[in-house]
């Protein structure tokens, strides 16, 4: 399926292909006088041009970014809301973009995700043995809402039919408390609200995997959890940081805000890049 023409973003745009033929498009944003490079992981039914603004934050803090659309997202190749039955394929995705990235100079990138991207990120780290610079994970789909008929219908549905897809049931409205959210999202026309079984499967299966595993993160991490979230399940978050390293993890809680913390209402927005901009600055 064809993705619709792009708005105007910011940056420039380059297409990669990956290992099984996939082309999956590229988003940099450089920075005019680098200090370190980022790559942002995007999250479900969105792309990575909806990051434009906070791009722009840490273009002005001197770090450059790249970033990518999922397959079947935006400008990316693929059925909308469907991937491939390569077990990690998002992941995969993600680490081949990310080295590809880091073999472009000699300094090794941070690695940001959000939602969906931050439990694609949070599995590469802790299960598939990518080592960024240091990993940020904002609002991470650790653990779903989903109801337990919901979790059935996504069992069966991986049995008998694995790339259908259905609406992905995201509550737009409680995506920001900002006036203005909403509306740019519904009518975004890169956006899009269809999941497939196999992706819904990955996103349940996933989340306790990489809790699971937080003891044995070593990267420095800096975890961002919106704690009025209803889109994920910020408990999935929480368990988290309870198990990992405390050397490693610097864990923020923002009690109040809904799940799209890098597009909240002031004052909270400005709170919460000053927290990944203040990071990021100790670890350059």
């Amino acid at each position: 399926m064809n993705a619709p023409t792009t708005p105007a973003l910011g940056g420039s745009t380059a297409p990669i292909r990956t290992r099984d033929g996939v082309q999956l498009m590229q988003r940099d944003w450089p920075a005019e006088t680098p200090r370190a490079r980022l790559l942002l992981v995007h999250g479900l039914g969105e792309h990575c041009g909806r990051y434009a603004k906070l791009a722009a934050d840490l273009n002005a803090a001197g770090v450059s970014v790249r970033s990518f659309d999922h397959r079947g997202h935006g400008l990316s190749e693929g059925k909308r809301g469907v991937i491939s039955a390569e077990p990690d394929c998002l992941a995969r995705d993600a680490i081949e973009i990310y080295n590809a990235y880091a073999a472009e100079d000699t300094d090794r990138p941070f690695l940001l995700g959000h939602s969906l991207g931050g439990l694609v990120v949070m599995r590469a780290v802790t299960a598939l043995g990518l080592v960024p610079r240091g990993l940020v994970a904002s609002s991470p789909a650790l653990a779903a809402h989903a109801t337990a008929f919901e979790r059935l219908l996504s069992r069966t549905l991986m049995r008998l039919a694995p790339d259908l897809t259905v609406a992905n049931g995201l509550p737009a409205d409680k995506l920001s408390h900002a006036a203005d959210v909403e509306g740019e999202y519904m009518n975004d026309p890169l956006r899009h609200g269809r999941i497939s079984a196999r992706l819904a499967q990955f996103i349940f299966d996933t989340g306790p995997q990489v809790v699971a595993n937080a003891a044995r993160l070593q990267v420095p991490t800096l975890l961002q959890v919106a704690g009025s979230d209803l889109l994920v399940d910020p408990a999935g978050s929480r368990a988290f940081a309870s198990s990992a390293p405390p050397q490693s993890l610097q864990f923020h809680d923002y009690s109040s805000l809904y799940h799209e913390i890098y597009n909240e209402a002031e004052p909270a927005r400005s709170e919460v890049v000053r927290n990944l901009l203040d990071w990021l600055r100790r670890h350059f």
